[in-house]
C-alpha cells in the first residue's frame, strides 16, 4: 500500500532534543556520539482513555526516541488500584498502535507484549522504602490525610513536624510490615519520607510514599495491602528501567526536586553494605496541551461518560483518541498537529481549528471524492424520454481526487430521477445572488446535464416534495452548450452536486458540532454563582442524526484509488470527501446494518463565522 506524498510541518529543534543532542555528544549516558543510548518512556495510569493531550506526550517521548535510534518503554503507572482496569490498559496500548508508534517488544499478535507495569516494581520498592527507613530517612506516621495536610504549613508558615516522626527505626519497620500483611484498614497509617517541614517547596515536607488500601489490584491480586505513591514511584520506575530522560508535563517541575531526593537518599552510603547505585534519570519538563473548546480531565470526561452527555469514551465528540478515530481523523492529522504547536516550557492555550486544520491538510490529499446528498429532493427529468429510452442510465466520468492525477476517475449514474440536497433549491430567493436551483431557474449538475426548473411539486401540507425539470443534451458531463445560431452563448453560475435516484446508496450521517459553547468550558465566570456547574455549556445540538442521506453507488472505493493511496488508510478506516459538505469516516459500530458515516470536519471552520 501507497500513500499520497503529503507536506510534512516545518519542524523546529526544541530545547528537550538540544538537552539529548548536548548528552550524547558528552557521553553522559553511554560512549560519546552513541545516540541510540537514550531512553525514554510513556508512564499512563490505566484509569481513562488517552485523550488528545497525551497524544503530545506520547509523540514528544516516542518521537525522540524514534529520532535518535533509541528506545521509548510504554509502562503503566497501576499503584492506584481502586481507579484502574484493564479496558482502559488494553485501550491505552491500542491508541499508541494506533499513532504509530511501537515500544521494544511490541508485538502485532500479543497486544501485551513489551508492555511494562509499576505493579512489577512493587517488590523492589519495598525493599528500597525498607532502606530508607533503616537509614532514618523515613518513618511510619500513624496520622489520617487531613492532620498531615493541615500540619504542612503554608508558603510562609513552615509545616508542623508529626509526633511520629522520630518513631524509633525498629517501630517504623515492624509496623509498615504489619502495613503490608493488611493488620490496619484503608488510610489507617501511612509511610512519610523525613525531608524538610520548612522547606518553601511544599513537595518536600516530608511526602507520603505509601498507604495502606486493602483493595485488591488488577494484575496482583490481593498480594498488596500498601501501594505506593506516583512520587515515590515514578523516579524508581525510571530508574529500574534505566530511562536516561523522563519526560513530564510542566505540573511536576516542582516535583523534579523529590524525584531526585528519592534517588539520592537510596543512593547514600553506595557502593557500600546495601550494594552498589542505582541508576538515577534525568527528569524534564514541557508544557503541556492546552486546546480550546474541549475538555482533557480525566475526571470531568469519565463524568460525561457516567452521567450519559455522551455514548462512551469514544463518542466522535469526545477529544479522547478512540473519540477522535472514530470520528475520522488519521494519526497522521494528530501527529502534525502535535508537532505544529511545538514543545515549549511555556503553557499556552492552543486554537482546537489547528487541529481540525490539520485534518482538512491531511484528508485533502488522500481522500476520494463522493457526491452524498444529505437532505434529498427528489428531481424528475420530464424530457429525458425524449432524446432515448426513457429508462435508460448514462455514466458520468467524475474525478476522484484532483489533488491526486492517478486517483483517475469513476463512473457516476445519471438517469431520468435523481436526488438533490433539499438546500440547494429555493421557490422564493431572496435576492439575485442565489445562483442554485429555482422555479424558472437553470443550474449545472456536476459532471452531469445542465437543467431547468419548470414545475414544483407539494404535498397537502405545502412542502416541496419534487421537482420537475428539464435538461440540456448538449451539457453532458457540466459543460457548457455550443453558442446558439445567433452567436449567443449561454450561462450559468450554479453548480450543485447530486445522485441518481434508482442507484444510490442510503446511509445514515452524523453531523458533530463542537461539544462545548464556549472556549475554555471548565472555566467559571467571573460572576458565576457558588453553584455553577461546568456541564451548562454543553452544546446541546452537537449531534445532528440524518437517517435518509443519499450516496453514490461508487463506495467502497476503487482498487485504482487504493493502489494509488487515495483509497486506502493504514487503520482500516474508510474516509470520504462528501464533495460541498467535508470529510466523513465510516463507523465501525454500524455493524452489519445501512452505513453510518460520522462527519470527521467540514471542509471549512464553520465556527468561527458563528
Amino acid at each position: 500500500m501507497t500513500e499520497t506524498a503529503k507536506t510534512e510541518p516545518t519542524r523546529t529543534v526544541h530545547f528537550i532534543e538540544e538537552i539529548m543532542e548536548a548528552d550524547v555528544a558528552s557521553g553522559k549516558w553511554g560512549a560519546p556520539g552513541d545516540r541510540s543510548v537514550i531512553r525514554t518512556r510513556f508512564p499512563p495510569e490505566p484509569n481513562g482513555y488517552l485523550h488528545i493531550g497525551h497524544a503530545k506526550a506520547v509523540c514528544i517521548s516516542f518521537g525522540l526516541a524514534e529520532r535518535f535510534g533509541g528506545t521509548c518503554n510504554l509502562r503503566f503507572d497501576d499503584t492506584n488500584p481502586v481507579k484502574e482496569e484493564q479496558r482502559y490498559a488494553d485501550a491505552i496500548a491500542e491508541d499508541i498502535r494506533w499513532l504509530g508508534f511501537r515500544w521494544p517488544g511490541a508485538g502485532e499478535a500479543d497486544a501485551q507484549a513489551g508492555i511494562l507495569h509499576a505493579s512489577d516494581y512493587f517488590p523492589r520498592m519495598h525493599e528500597w522504602a525498607v532502606e530508607l527507613i533503616t537509614k532514618g530517612k523515613a518513618y511510619v506516621d500513624d496520622q489520617d490525610a487531613e492532620t498531615i495536610r493541615a500540619a504542612r504549613g503554608t508558603p510562609t508558615v513552615p509545616g508542623t513536624p508529626s509526633p511520629f516522626r522520630d518513631r524509633p527505626v525498629e517501630e517504623s519497620l515492624d509496623l509498615f510490615e504489619r502495613m503490608r500483611r493488611g493488620e490496619f484498614g484503608d488510610g489507617a497509617r501511612v509511610v512519610r519520607a523525613k525531608i524538610d517541614m520548612a522547606s518553601p517547596n511544599f513537595n518536600l515536607r516530608d511526602p507520603v510514599m505509601y498507604r495502606v488500601l486493602n483493595t485488591a489490584h488488577h494484575r496482583t491480586g490481593d498480594a498488596w495491602h500498601i501501594y505506593p505513591m506516583y512520587d515515590w514511584a515514578h523516579g524508581l520506575e525510571d530508574s529500574i528501567e534505566g530511562i536516561t530522560h523522563s519526560l513530564c508535563s510542566l505540573e511536576f517541575e516542582d516535583h523534579r526536586a523529590l524525584y531526585d531526593w528519592f534517588i539520592d537518599a537510596i543512593n547514600e552510603g553506595r557502593p557500600g553494605e546495601w550494594g552498589e547505585p542505582i541508576h538515577h534519570p534525568q527528569q524534564i519538563e514541557f508544557a503541556r496541551l492546552n486546546p480550546t473548546s474541549i475538555v482533557t480531565s480525566k475526571r470531568k470526561l469519565r463524568q460525561l461518560v457516567d452521567e450519559g452527555k455522551v455514548s462512551g469514551w469514544d463518542d466522535p465528540r469526545m477529544p479522547t483518541l478512540s473519540g477522535l478515530r472514530r470520528r475520522g481523523y488519521t494519526p497522521e492529522s494528530i501527529r502534525s498537529f502535535c508537532e505544529t504547536v511545538g514543545v515549549t516550557k511555556f503553557n499556552a492555550t492552543h486554537d482546537i481549528t489547528l487541529l481540525e486544520n490539520a485534518l482538512r491538510e491531511d484528508l485533502n490529499a488522500r481522500a476520494p471524492r463522493r457526491m452524498c446528498v444529505l437532505d434529498p429532493l427528489k428531481v424528475v427529468i420530464t424530457n429525458w424520454g425524449e432524446h432515448g429510452d426513457e429508462q435508460r442510465t448514462e455514466w458520468m466520468a467524475a474525478t476522484n481526487n484532483p489533488e491526486n492525477e492517478q486517483a483517475g476517475t469513476r463512473e457516476v449514474p445519471f438517469a431520468r430521477e435523481l436526488f438533490i440536497e433539499r438546500d440547494d433549491f429555493m421557490e422564493e430567493p431572496p435576492n439575485k445572488k442565489w445562483f442554485r436551483l429555482k422555479p424558472g431557474g437553470e443550474v449545472r449538475l456536476r459532471y452531469g446535464y445542465w437543467i431547468t426548473c419548470q414545475e414544483v411539486i407539494k404535498d397537502d401540507t405545502g412542502e416541496v416534495v419534487e421537482l420537475r425539470c428539464t435538461y440540456d443534451p448538449q451539457t453532458r458531463g457540466g459543460d457548457s452548450p455550443p453558442p446558439d445560431a445567433e452567436g449567443k452563448v449561454r450561462k450559468v453560475k450554479g453548480t450543485v452536486h447530486w445522485v441518481s435516484a434508482g442507484h444510490a446508496v442510503e446511509v445514515e450521517v452524523r453531523e458533530y458540532d463542537r461539544l462545548f459553547t464556549v472556549e475554555r468550558p471548565d472555566r467559571a465566570p467571573k460572576e458565576a454563582p457558588d453553584d455553577w456547574d461546568w456541564l451548562t455549556n454543553l452544546n446541546a445540538d452537537s449531534l445532528r442524526v440524518r437517517t435518509g442521506a443519499r450516496l453514490e453507488p461508487n463506495w467502497p472505493v476503487s482498487d485504482v484509488e487504493r493502489s494509488v493511496g487515495t483509497g486506502d488508510f493504514a487503520d482500516g478506516i474508510a474516509r470520504l470527501q462528501f464533495e460541498r459538505h467535508g470529510y466523513y469516516a465510516v463507523d465501525g459500530s454500524a455493524g452489519d446494518s445501512r452505513p453510518i458515516f460520522n462527519c470527521a470536519v467540514t471542509l471549512r471552520d464553520s465556527w468561527s463565522k458563528k
